[in-house]
């Protein structure tokens, strides 16, 4: 019996889908599947670019259908931007390659910018650039300043005709070999400061445009590109000033959101491999999944992976309920981005150490996977920079709780317009949360939710009494040692809002904080170590170190779950 938990080709239905987009998402799996996985790894290996996945993404209206947004869909039903299911065509990508995952993001990323513009003209040429199947590039970043856009030296010339002369060059730009649309940011020559800012739209076609290079050895075409004196007509500026800013910040909100599923169907595919791989493998004449330890990394592995669905399916209804009065997305976005991606890393690791050499192979989807695992925490702003934003909201959302009509499962065939006016990006340490406590409560009977509660609380203690001093506010290293603490409080909270929706086995969610225990720690152990951290911070963080709760006909029990996986999935040839 296939486990429900986990994407399985050979048992996909996504029924909970209007028809439309259940048809595209079958189609899109049919599609790897008629391809072949022989195919498939030799595509990767030779670096091949995407030209018959585009073809077929262009043929189905796959990106057309889930990348136009109701107000530029010129009344077609089926065109929305619906993050739940993008999240799901997030999976099935990352699950087959993340070339293909990474042609796609890349393509949000530079509608972005277009989507949040008032610039008619340029949103009809999106809408149509996208009808006939063309992908587009988000023009950023530079190689000098990487994403620091205070510092771009995109350069845009008054032309004297209302229009503008852009010299300058981009790297790290994916797309960029083929996009019908780049958006690019730069600056003005005649403007100082942030009301110097243009977004504008730009053709990778265009003779002024002049492709360098792909930056990166792959079929990902991570372009270095520069425009000589590029002319920037008025129809072509999609945002000037602080709105211009504002649209970069924004459209990385939307965009980095993909990172945590793309993560998940990698660990998917990787797992069916290293499983069924485990258990007919006879070492010593016993199956390699017979001993102990192997049980307890896949075991691991597994509950893991769950949590990073449940995280993500449920940060996926804070999406599409936000709004001006409602902005909690802006802590659970970075949380997928940082939290769930390096969780991905985690089960690549404990897969890894069981299956040893095999995971070298050239004929299994787990050398790419171990791979391209690697790339999702370091996209869309690092783990680090990440974690240091969620900080912002630690102080209100630990202490300062508000009340919020619950959020309901969106599965619902509606546009998520709000991520396309999300208004200026500040004001981050005044947004506040719902009571993370009642997630905990309506699982404190399993003891590993209770154990990471008491954490939880003694964190809130922490918080109060052993904060960073000012001095210590400057020192990133300690407070990310910190960061790290929250961050596995609001991890276990929505993992918990989610099992709490979905009726999740409680063997499984008790097995997986368990792990989070564990994790958490490790963690406080950690930041006794910091250099900067204060006698009485180095008390609290031991204090702080619990051990998980032990069962072990729980943990058999799990078990029989990962053994299942063993055979349940092999990808044609």
């Amino acid at each position: 019996m296939a486990d429900q938990l986990l994407f399985n080709p050979r048992t996909y239905d996504p029924a909970h889908f209007d028809p439309e987009t259940r048809r595209l998402l079958r189609a899109t799996v049919d599609w790897f599947e008629d391809r072949g996985k022989r195919r498939l790894i030799e595509d990767y290996r030779s670096r091949a670019w995407l030209a018959d996945f585009l073809a077929f993404a262009a043929k189905e209206g796959l990106f057309a259908t889930f990348l136009t947004p109701a107000s530029a869909a010129d009344g077609h039903q089926d065109k929305r931007w619906d993050t739940a299911r993008i999240a799901a065509l997030n999976e099935i990508f990352g699950f087959y390659g993340l070339d293909y995952w990474y042609a796609w993001q890349v393509t949000i990323l530079g509608l972005g910018p277009v989507w949040q513009s008032d610039n008619e003209t340029a949103r009809a040429r999106a809408a149509e650039l996208l009808s006939q199947g063309e992908v587009f590039a988000f023009g950023l970043s530079e190689k000098a300043h990487g994403a620091d856009i205070y510092s771009t030296d995109m350069l845009l010339e008054p032309d004297g005709d209302g229009g503008f002369r852009a010299t300058g060059s981009k790297y790290y730009i994916g797309n960029g070999n083929a996009a019908g649309l780049v958006s690019v940011f730069g600056r003005r020559t005649d403007v100082e400061g942030p009301d110097g800012y243009v977004f504008f739209a730009a053709d990778s076609r265009h003779p002024a445009y002049h492709l360098v290079k792909n930056v990166v050895d792959s079929s990902k075409y991570v372009s270095e590109f520069r425009l000589e004196d590029y002319p920037v007509a008025a129809e072509d500026v999609l945002h000037t000033g602080r709105a211009a800013f504002d649209a970069a910040l924004n459209t990385v909100n939307v965009g980095k959101f993909n990172l945590c599923t793309a993560s998940i169907g990698i660990c998917e595919h990787a797992m069916y491999e290293a499983v069924t791989h485990a258990q007919n493998r006879i070492l010593y004449g016993r199956p390699v999944t017979a001993f102990p330890h192997v049980r307890r990394e896949l075991t691991d592995a597994y509950v893991r992976l769950v949590g990073m669905k449940l995280f993500s399916d449920r940060a996926v209804d804070y999406f599409r309920s936000a709004g001006p009065d409602d902005r909690r997305y802006l802590l659970f976005n970075p949380m997928t981005k940082m939290k769930v991606t390096t969780e991905g890393e985690k089960v690549i690791d404990l897969m890894w150490d069981v299956i040893a050499a095999k995971g070298f192979e050239k004929d299994t989807y787990f050398a790419q996977a171990a791979t391209e695992i690697r790339g999702l925490p370091k996209l869309e702003g690092t783990v680090h920079v990440n974690l240091a934003l969620i900080l912002k909201f630690m102080g209100n959302h630990l202490l300062n709780p508000a009340e919020y009509a619950p959020v309901p499962t969106r599965r619902d065939a509606a546009d998520d317009a709000f991520l396309f006016r999300q208004g200026p990006a500040r004001g981050l340490g005044a947004i506040r949360f719902h009571d993370w406590r009642a997630a905990y409560d309506a699982f404190g009977h399993l003891p590993n939710v209770a154990r990471l509660r008491e954490q939880a609380d003694a964190l809130c203690e922490f918080v109060t009494t052993a904060a960073p001093d000012e001095e210590q506010s400057r020192d990133l290293d300690l407070l990310l040692a910190v960061g790290q603490l929250f961050a596995l409080v609001v991890h276990g909270q929505l993992i918990l809002e989610q099992a709490g929706l979905t009726s999740l086995d409680e063997d499984v969610l008790d097995e997986l904080f368990a792990v989070l225990v564990r994790d958490y720690s490790a963690h406080a152990v950690e930041l006794h170590g910091k250099d900067s951290a204060t006698a009485e911070q180095q008390r609290w963080a031991l204090s702080a170190v619990r051990r998980p709760v032990i069962d072990t006909d729980r943990s058999a029990r799990v078990w029989q779950r990962v053994e299942a996986l063993a055979g349940a999935y092999e990808m044609a040839p």
